[in-house]
């Protein structure tokens, strides 16, 4: 069965152009639906981009466009109940590497309890590489990155959250819980803290497919509205999770990825000295 691949745009047209690209280099028509849903984007950029990637793209992607600006939370729960299939949310301004989403479906069909699940990124709060918690700048050659990834030993370790910039949500889950609360998070910003940890509190989990590499540019698209991690969002997240916070903290003081972060960064400095000495 194929996944519903949601781009969710707003501006940002130099990244969407190269998130596109990467999506016609890395995806086949038979892994996945694609469906791009613009949220009413003032740049008329946006709509000549779409409109010609939608013409010549050989994964016929599906485009629908909000009469009005939604935020994310609205524009990602209206491509829910448009899309049947598992679904994933790939933000604009990503980069998507060979063998993305057959690692990440990998990762959710090793276990019916898994919710959803993250990659490993340059940008990516507790799923950062080679930096825990900390972004770092879109690699040079993220093909070579990813396939020092893509070693065959992936264990699929539980996070206390996804990240959104590039999350897989089972169907059942997402029928199970129902979709992002927009009552509560608004345009954006703790929706999918709070149905992470909605899923936790059902036995479902998060989990990270560590052996996927996706970049994340991160600042594009839905971030020039003002929107921030912090803040009212935050707020009322903790309200109704008083310990999500040390929650978190725990999880990264143990750093259960410390491992495999190192693993993957001898292995890609091992791989540069080569390419160098050759």
């Amino acid at each position: 069965m194929t996944i519903d691949v949601v781009v969710p745009i707003f501006n940002a047209a130099a990244l969407l152009r190269r998130c596109l690209a990467s999506l016609d280099r890395h995806t086949s028509p038979e892994q996945a639906q694609i469906l791009l849903i613009d949220d009413a984007s003032p740049d008329p950029a946006i709509e000549t981009l779409l409109a010609d990637w939608q013409a010549r793209s050989p994964l016929g992607p599906k485009l629908l466009r909000n009469v009005e600006n939604l935020g994310f939370v609205g524009t990602v729960n209206r491509a829910f109940g448009c899309t049947f299939g598992d679904v994933l949310l790939l933000n604009a301004d990503t980069e998507v590497t060979p063998g993305w989403l057959d690692r990440m479906a990998a990762a959710l069909a090793s276990d019916p309890r898994i919710a959803t699940v993250t990659p490993f990124s340059n940008n990516a709060e507790i799923c950062s590489w080679p930096q825990f918690c900390q972004a770092s700048p879109v690699p040079v050659d993220a093909e070579a990155l990813a396939a020092t990834f893509a070693d065959g030993t992936a264990r699929y370790p539980d996070l206390p959250t996804a990240v959104g910039f590039c999350m897989l949500i089972r169907r059942a889950a997402l029928n199970a819980l129902g979709d992002f609360d927009r009552a509560t998070f608004g345009r954006g910003y703790g929706e999918e803290n709070d149905f992470c940890m909605r899923a936790a509190a059902h036995g479902w989990r998060n989990v990270l497919a560590d052996d996927c590499y996706v970049v994340h540019a991160g600042g594009g698209s839905f971030a020039p509205l003002g929107l921030k991690p912090n803040g009212d969002n935050l707020a009322r997240l903790l309200a109704r999770y008083p310990h999500y916070s040390a929650q978190v903290a725990k999880f990264i003081a143990a750093d259960p990825l410390a491992e495999r972060r190192a693993t993957v960064s001898a292995r890609y400095a091992l791989q540069q000295l080569e390419l160098q000495s050759s």
